[in-house]
């Protein structure tokens, strides 16, 4: 990826990006970073798209990604720069790396002493300690494999896979079968299992349905480290911008797009209030079937409406800020709170949509390591439940289901909030909507499914429209900020080389 800054291609080319969360931020950064004159139209008065801040009455909230995870993407992307993360944030390893509540009344700490979380897991099972490193040790080939040849490369076609390099380096991959398939080749206890897979909340899946190939989320997780960034995502957010800004993108919010017309070279970018754009190329980091359906014409759209439909969305989900006064203790930075049997949370989710009875859900308190989000003698938490893409929301379910959250985090964790609240937000399907223009008010986009991943997913430059390129969640690699980094990087690379074919012609 370093050839794209040495590519003059792309110098004086004028790029639109539509959308200014990780994916559009990172196109813009490696875009710029080329020589193209970046614009980036972000709909709402804050960049970082879901990574937006909410700030009430000395409380501030990272609204959607709270997890620092895969510190080497970032390091990547930076390094690409000639700059590092630590130019822009801070970053402090949390101890522990996140706390269990199983509901059953057991408590778990997964910390960042390999040996100390060994130790957990031979208590759970006979055999369980040698097995997770035998786990780990095959996460970490599926993560170092994967990521070189197949994160990081962007292989479109079948063909792209029908060559000896993908067939030696796949040969050491565990690619067949979902991800409970795997799990439970090594560990019998259901507690173990969740362990090793509450990951797939992060890639918008399930255990039956999300490939075995993300196991390597356990890498990341037991060997790579858990962190948080200064002032939380929104920070590295303002860091990303800070980059942008310093490579020359002009950055401007409150500009919603409302079409997209024209084609490479001739483009045309509008609002609803009438102002106009006119660059070369255009890449959409907004959702990607409201792009084709709501922002191009109908001949110019790759997919159809029974496509979309037909698609397996991530969820959504309930979320509500609280700024609460006193202590939350014995609640952790980052907390979850797990059924023991968490199949008919899924099933709530993917097979039979409804508002979950007994839901799985994470509880973030960032209050724990950072002074600065909570007034002294607060503190700052979210509760986090996902649920069904597509759920009706309404006032009334809302405030019914917060009733049962919050009796729900009494009960299992001890810690009574419903008095002691003093700053209340809530934020759901609806807001996804509304707020990102999400399709089905999904929180994350496409679901890692096994019929979702790689080429089987939408691709970075469309087949119908000549210059008009895709980035974020729902291209490859995926969900999840680090992979929406990636994603631009991808998109960045098939422009340039667009430009680099077309600027070749006509020479």
């Amino acid at each position: 990826m370093d050839s794209l800054s040495d590519r003059r291609s792309l110098d004086g080319a004028a790029v639109a990006v539509v959308g200014g969360g990780f994916g559009g931020l990172s196109t813009a950064c490696y875009l710029a970073g080329a020589g193209a004159d970046v614009t980036l139209l972000e709909k709402n008065g804050q960049l970082g798209g879901r990574a937006s801040r909410l700030e009430i009455d000395g409380f501030r909230f990272d609204m959607g990604p709270s997890w620092y995870l895969m510190p080497d993407v970032f390091e990547r992307f930076f390094g690409h720069f000639d700059r590092s993360p630590d130019d822009y944030y801070g970053l402090t390893r949390l101890d522990p790396h996140y706390r269990i509540f199983f509901k059953d009344g057991d408590r778990v700490d997964m910390v960042p002493d390999r040996a100390a979380n060994r130790r957990t897991f031979e208590s759970y099972e006979p055999g369980a300690g040698e097995r997770f490193e035998e786990y780990l040790h095959k996460s970490r080939q599926n993560y170092e494999i994967g990521m070189e040849h197949f994160v990081y490369e962007d292989r479109t076609s079948v063909g792209d896979y029908l060559d000896w390099d993908v067939f030696k380096n796949a040969r050491g991959l565990s690619l067949l079968g979902s991800m409970q398939d795997h799990v439970e080749k090594y560990f019998e206890h259901p507690k173990l299992q969740q362990i090793m897979q509450y990951t797939l909340v992060f890639l918008g899946g399930a255990p039956n349905n999300t490939p075995a190939l993300y196991n390597l989320m356990s890498h990341v997780d037991f060997n790579m480290g858990v962190y948080y960034p200064e002032n939380g995502l929104s920070g590295v957010v303002d860091g990303v911008v800070a980059l942008g800004e310093e490579l020359g993108v002009d950055f401007r919010t409150d500009w919603p797009v409302s079409e997209i017309r024209g084609r490479e070279g001739a483009f045309a970018v509008r609002s609803g209030d009438g102002r106009e754009l006119f660059p070369d190329y255009v890449v959409s980091d907004a959702d990607y079937r409201h792009t084709e359906m709501d922002l191009l014409p109908p001949d110019k759209r790759q997919y159809d409406a029974d496509y979309w439909e037909s698609r397996t969305y991530a969820p959504s989900a309930f979320l509500l800020y609280l700024g609460v006064e006193g202590d939350v203790d014995p609640l952790e930075h980052h907390t979850l709170v797990l059924p023991t049997d968490w199949d008919a949370h899924f099933e709530r989710i993917f097979d039979d949509p409804s508002w979950p009875e007994d839901p799985a859900y994470y509880l973030c308190v960032p209050s724990e390591t950072d002074d600065d989000v909570a007034p002294e003698g607060h503190s700052n938490l979210f509760a986090l439940v996902p649920i069904a893409a597509g759920l009706e929301d309404t006032p009334a379910l809302r405030s019914a289901f917060r009733e049962l959250v919050l009796d729900d985090i009494e009960a299992n964790t001890g810690v009574a909030l419903r008095d002691r609240i003093v700053v209340e937000e809530s934020f759901c399907v609806n807001d996804f909507t509304e707020r990102y223009n999400s399709t089905r008010g999904t929180a994350l986009g496409l679901a890692h499914t096994l019929r979702q991943t790689a080429l089987f997913r939408p691709p970075h430059r469309s087949s119908a429209v000549e210059g008009l390129y895709f980035t974020g969640s729902f291209t490859t690699p995926g969900i999840g900020v680090p992979m929406c980094l990636i994603s631009g990087e991808l998109t960045a690379e098939a422009l340039a080389e667009r430009a680099a074919a077309t600027a070749g012609r006509s020479g």
